[in-house]
């Protein structure tokens, strides 16, 4: 079975720094809260990643770690989506928000920014010169 990955805007937050600020603070307890089990969890824990729209663009991935269905004290169904804590940045691509998640497909994710590509450009300049074709 092929992996598949989470599209997940991330609310609130302003940059990358801030990112990882947020997940270092949650400590051990790096995970989303969502109302919806996702249907497709066997190919998300296939080395599936949270990818994270931060500012309209999608400029980090964490691996999922495991999915834990529950139920509230009211018998409601919920599930918590655990992370790694390595944030990994990724090249910086245009996405319109939406609410909650959305899958992603491995062809459709953008490509981890390695060490020394592009890294020293701020993450606008690199989505306009993707957006221009020069990247």
């Amino acid at each position: 079975m092929a992996s598949i990955h989470l599209l997940r805007p991330a609310v609130g937050v302003s940059d990358l720094d801030h990112l990882r600020q947020v997940m270092q603070a949650r400590g051990d307890e790096r995970c989303i809260h969502t109302r919806n089990i996702p249907k497709r969890a066997d190919e998300l824990l296939e080395g599936g990643s949270v990818y994270w729209i931060i500012t309209r663009k999608i400029l980090a991935r964490q691996l999922l770690t495991s999915i834990e269905r529950l139920e509230d004290d009211n018998g409601r169904a919920f599930c918590r989506i655990y992370l790694d804590g390595t944030v990994v940045p990724v090249h910086p691509w245009p996405r319109r928000p939406h609410q909650g998640w959305r899958y992603l497909k491995p062809e459709d994710a953008p490509p981890d920014l390695r060490e020394g590509d592009t890294g020293d450009m701020p993450p606008e300049m690199i989505a306009e010169l993707r957006e221009l074709g020069l990247l």
